[in-house]
C-alpha cells in the first residue's frame, strides 16, 4: 500500500515509518529535516506541513498518517492543527483513501499542557471526526490517537532527570510511558487492521487520565 506518514525523520514518526517498511509497504515521508532512513522502499521529502505550498505532488496515497508536531506555543496552531489540515485536504480527501490516522495527545482531553498546543490538539480530534464524514463516502476511516508520555527525544528533559521522571510515572497507573514503537502499534493497527471504527479517538496514556485517590 501507498502509505504517507509526515514528522517522518524522528520519534513517534520514525517508529512508525520503520513499522509500515516492516511489514512491506512502500513508504513516503515528510518532513522539516532528513531521515536517517535507508530502505528501498522508503522515499522522504524535505517540506514544511504548515506551509501548503510546500508540500509536494504525491498521487494516489492509501494511508496518511498525520503526525508531525511541535511543542513550540508560537507554531503549534500552524504544524499541530493547520499541517494537518494541510496534508488531509491535500493526500486524504480523495477516492484512493482508505485510512486515515491523526496523532493528537492526551492534553487534548485533560487541558494539562501549554494553552495553544492544548487548543491544536483538541482541534485535531475535532478535525479527525469532520474528515471522517466525508471519507466515508469512499469507504474509508479516519480515526485519532491520543497519548499520554512517550519516551522520545522531545521529552529527554524529564527522561533524564530523576526527579522529573519519578514524578511524571507516579501520574499514571501504570508507572510508566509508553515508548515511540508502542504508539505506532497502535497507528498500524488503526490504519490498517481496522476497517469499521471511525470518527474515533484511542487514548493511550497508561492510565494517567483514570488515575484517582480516593480519600476517607
Amino acid at each position: 500500500m501507498n502509505i504517507l506518514i509526515t514528522g517522518a525523520s524522528k520519534g513517534i514518526g520514525k517508529s512508525t515509518v520503520e513499522k509500515f517498511l516492516m511489514h512491506g509497504h512502500e513508504v513516503i515521508g515528510l518532513d522539516i529535516v532528513p531521515s536517517e532512513i535507508n530502505h528501498h522502499n522508503y522515499l522522504h521529502f524535505i517540506c514544511d506541513v504548515a506551509d501548503k505550498s510546500s508540500l509536494p505532488d504525491i498521487d494516489d496515497v492509501e494511508v496518511l498518517i498525520n503526525n508531525a508536531g511541535v511543542q513550540d506555543e508560537e507554531k503549534s496552531m500552524d504544524v499541530n492543527l493547520f499541517g494537518v489540515i494541510n496534508c488531509t485536504e491535500k493526500y486524504g480527501i480523495q477516492s484512493h483513501i482508505k485510512s486515515i490516522v491523526n496523532v493528537a495527545s492526551a492534553s487534548a482531553h485533560s487541558g494539562a499542557e501549554f494553552p495553544l498546543y492544548t487548543a491544536s490538539k483538541g482541534g485535531v480530534v475535532a478535525f479527525t471526526k469532520n474528515t471522517a464524514i466525508r471519507i466515508a463516502q469512499f469507504g474509508a476511516v479516519c480515526n485519532s490517537i491520543s497519548p499520554g508520555g512517550v519516551i522520545t527525544d522531545i521529552n529527554e528533559h524529564i527522561t533524564n532527570n530523576p526527579d522529573l521522571w519519578k514524578a511524571v510515572l507516579n501520574e499514571t497507573m501504570l508507572n510508566r510511558w509508553a515508548s515511540s514503537e508502542e504508539i505506532a502499534d497502535w497507528i498500524y493497527f488503526m490504519a490498517i487492521t481496522n476497517k469499521s471504527m471511525t470518527a474515533q479517538d484511542i487514548l493511550v496514556d497508561n492510565g494517567e487520565m483514570a488515575k484517582s485517590n480516593f480519600i476517607w
